[in-house]
């Protein structure tokens, strides 16, 4: 990829930006585009894919640079190791001395070091349940590979069968996803929001293990659910449609701005069962009037995220040990609160899109020593029941590189008749 001088020179800026961490870098990058808003393209494309590039392989990147780590060097290095330039194509951007290093750094093998080899911070290997050096390179590699777009199909307007040929017969390459019967994965990333399928609400953007945690739900018609943490409504959409539009459907959250993303949404998905309910924090008196009264609660925690560092890589860099134990207890509490809703003999589900025990395993078996009359369901049991070919025990773990979705946990409690 040829580069020149003026297009090196704001990848330099963007990186710098986005390398303080002090904000998500998707908004560093929004926000530089719109200041630049006439660059083309090309521009556009080459900035946004080495500066994205550079995020997710930082570790060796760095180690590459030193001792003279900048984001001019971490700029080139990234072009030449990860984007496959070659020098001749950087003629108008390279300085003296600065070939000779590229050419050195461009087949370098990777040291022994576990974080370079894996792409990961050393507090996030230490905290991952993966033990072996070989799985968490593996998991490493996978968070740093590029995530296919999923779709799922609205089961109230249409078939997923029927949705995979209209897509193709407008152009989009696209087949049915391995494990979510409603999901669909497009080959490259069209443009959607003018789709009819999309226009129409027959077809939502939505990972595949995403669509697990809300089957996992196992909503049925007439029931009354709750999309405890609910966001921009993603999952309460397939909640929704599992219902057939039918019994109650409550979507809370504490952000208005999120839940002011559900209503286009809802409006294009047909549903007329969804409340959408603006929450102070977990313990509000909203929630509490619904005690005891819910038949199914899903629990979507905040959480660090990291399960989905193949769209936000920035994040291993943004959380850290000290932000997760200030998870921790927010995850707690959360789910001590939602399990007041659930009925007796009623589904609880507890997830997030975090890979590390101590947001997963821990919580919830912390709360199963405080609540005994909550017991675990096997993941892999109620998944077949749902013809699921997808066993990974007692807990849904969702890895990137063994099932090419970002990073998930779920675990389906009941509580006892």
């Amino acid at each position: 990829m040829k580069v020149n001088a003026r297009q090196f020179e704001q990848l330099d800026k963007v990186l710098h930006a986005m390398l303080r961490f002090d904000r998500p870098a998707d908004a560093v990058l929004s926000a530089f585009f719109r200041e630049n808003n006439k660059l083309g393209a090309a521009d556009r494309h080459l900035i946004a894919e080495t500066s994205f590039a550079c995020l997710r392989h930082l570790e060796l990147l760095r180690h590459l640079c030193a001792p003279r780590i900048n984001t001019r060097r971490l700029a080139l290095a990234t072009l030449v190791r990860i984007g496959g330039s070659n020098l001749r194509e950087l003629e108008s951007v390279t300085k003296e001395g600065e070939n000779e290093w590229l050419a050195s750094i461009k087949g370098a093998e990777l040291p022994a070091d576990i974080n370079v080899r894996a792409g990961l911070p050393g507090w996030v290997v230490g905290m991952l349940a993966e033990q072996d050096e070989g799985e968490v390179v593996a998991l490493g590699k996978g968070l740093a590979s590029a995530a296919p777009l999923d779709l799922r199909v609205n089961s109230l307007k249409m078939r997923r069968d029927e949705a995979v040929v209209y897509l193709r017969d407008s152009g989009i390459d696209c087949e049915p996803t391995p494990y979510s019967p409603l999901g669909i994965r497009l080959k490259g990333k069209p443009a959607l929001a003018k789709h009819p399928l999309f226009v129409q609400g027959a077809i939502e953007v939505q990972d595949e293990g995403s669509q697990l945690l809300g089957l996992l739900t196992g909503a049925r018609r007439g029931e009354m659910v709750v999309d405890f943490c609910a966001g921009a409504g993603g999952k309460t959409l397939l909640l929704g449609a599992q219902m057939a539009s039918t019994g109650r459907l409550y979507a809370f959250d504490i952000s208005e701005k999120r839940l002011a993303n559900l209503k286009p949404r809802l409006a294009r998905s047909g549903l007329s069962n969804v409340n959408s309910t603006l929450i102070a924090h977990e313990n509000d008196t909203k929630v509490k009037r619904l005690a005891g009264k819910a038949d199914r609660v899903l629990v979507d925690a905040p959480c660090s995220g990291l399960g989905t560092l193949r769209r936000n890589p920035d994040l291993k860099y943004r959380q850290s040990p000290e932000s997760v134990a200030e998870l921790n207890v927010k995850q707690a509490a959360i789910l001590a609160s939602a399990a007041r809703l659930v009925r007796a003999g009623g589904r609880l589900v507890y997830a997030t899109c975090s890979l590390l025990p101590a947001e997963n395993q821990a919580i919830v078996e912390a709360f199963l020593a405080a609540n005994p009359d909550f017991s675990l369901l096997p993941a892999n049991a109620l998944l077949a029941e749902q013809k699921i070919a997808l066993d990974t025990g007692d807990y849904l773990s969702l890895r990137p590189h063994l099932h090419n979705s970002d990073g998930f946990f779920a675990a389906v409690l009941q509580r006892k008749a």
